[in-house]
């Protein structure tokens, strides 16, 4: 069967991609939540809303498709929704609900991608021809369980941003991070901080 190849870590963002989404998450399967902002807020954002924007994304994030169908848009969010439920009942110390550990499961076990090395030593994921958008949500449903029920699930935090609720992984040695970026909602919070004065 041939594959296509994709980047994981190396890849230059398209300006486009870089203006829709926010990109910053060092976890992927976070950084994908991500296409909802304001989730807490009074209108949340759906950045995911067509095909051909679930598929900038996945450019965006090394795991690029040929094409996205109306189907697997749907999918894409089934999931991402899941993931959001479950890393949300991680940060109170809740097991995620079963429901959505099922799709989290069945996602990933769908999924039939494969890490490799490329000539120059880069680390590229190998989609299937025939089903490159379920190996790509594969790779993102395996990273969400890899994280959610890892060593590091202790870390996993919701932003204190307004409105935000992103999820991330907290690596600050005293575990005091509060934002899920200091270039976003951190700097929302501080120049709010600084008009109130």
């Amino acid at each position: 069967m041939r594959a296509h190849r994709h980047m994981v870590v190396g890849k230059m963002m398209t300006v486009e991609a870089r203006q829709l989404f926010r990109l910053g998450n060092e976890v992927l399967a976070f950084r994908f939540t991500a296409t909802m902002s304001d989730r807490a807020g009074e209108a949340p954002q759906e950045r995911l809303s067509s095909p051909a924007r679930l598929k900038l994304w996945l450019h965006a994030a090394g795991l690029g498709v040929p094409d996205v169908s109306p189907a697997e848009l749907q999918d894409a969010l089934t999931l991402r929704e899941a993931i959001h439920r479950a890393g949300l009942a991680v940060t109170v110390g809740r097991r995620p609900d079963p429901g959505d550990a099922a799709i989290l499961n069945r996602a990933a076990a769908a999924g039939q991608s494969s890490p490799t090395l490329d000539e120059n030593g880069l680390a590229v994921w190998n989609l299937g021809e025939e089903t490159p958008v379920p190996d790509a949500l594969g790779v993102l449903a395996a990273d969400a369980i890899h994280v959610l029920g890892g060593p590091d699930r202790d870390r996993i935090k919701a932003c204190d941003g307004p409105g935000c609720a992103g999820l991330f992984l907290d690596t600050s040695r005293g575990a005091s991070r509060r934002w899920c970026s200091m270039n976003t909602c951190g700097n929302r919070v501080k120049k709010a901080r600084l008009a109130n004065k």
